[in-house]
């Protein structure tokens, strides 16, 4: 339970080079990144999150949680997410009916049977190593599981804009979200985190993306 919330999390060399960081940081000085030390448990809900929206996600975590999660310790009517053994053994029409497409079941399965493996060493290389984990999901999971303050969602939708506008007040892509956190190597996430609470987000000109139901197609 410490190590969850962040106990061990150390800020050591973090020095706030914006306005807006320094800010943030005085605000929130609780701040810490915690780690679960669970790598499989981190990469599922990660890669259910691939390119979809928040509720989409939530919404076949939640299907599948209910129909195999197993029952929480002390809370029977509360589910905690099966083991790897079950989800290789999830039949088809199950990720179906969950709203996934194949490729992320596929991607799901594949991590399922190498779980143990992933356990042993969550290092980058090794998960990128996986069909169908790339550096966003790489670094969502080594966020969750190995509380790495350093590890960047590059390719993620809002984070460019969001970082962008928060410290140099435009949006940028991936190249200048990189070129601009790049002062604070080694806790990139941790920045990210503290600009995330800022409120400071671009305007918002376009429509808001559709909610897909792939139980449709």
């Amino acid at each position: 339970m410490p190590e969850l919330l962040g106990a061990d999390d150390s800020a050591d060399g973090f020095v706030p080079r914006h306005d807006v960081v320094r800010e943030q940081a005085r605000l929130r000085p609780g701040l810490r990144i915690g780690k679960s030390r669970r790598v499989f448990e981190a990469l599922v809900p990660a890669v259910m999150e691939q390119k979809v929206l928040a509720q989409e996600a939530w919404r076949g975590w939640g299907y599948l949680l209910r129909r195999f999660g197993v029952p929480a310790p002390g809370a029977p009517h509360m589910r905690v997410p099966p083991p790897p053994e079950v989800w290789v053994r999830i039949p088809s029409w199950e990720w179906h009916r969950s709203g996934l497409e194949a490729v992320r079941a596929r991607t799901i399965i594949g991590a399922a049977r190498v779980a143990r493996r992933l356990e042993e060493d969550p290092g980058e290389a090794r998960l990128r190593s996986l069909p169908g984990i790339g550096v966003w999901t790489a670094a969502e999971i080594r966020q969750r599981a190995a509380g790495d303050p350093d590890a960047v969602s590059v390719g993620d939708y809002n984070l460019p804009g969001l970082v962008g506008w928060a410290l140099a007040g435009r949006k940028v892509d991936d190249a200048g979200m990189l070129e601009l956190l790049e002062p604070y190597a080694g806790h990139r996430y941790r920045v990210t985190r503290l600009l995330e609470s800022s409120g400071r987000r671009p305007p918002r000109r376009g429509p808001r993306l559709p909610v897909r139901d792939y139980r449709a197609f």
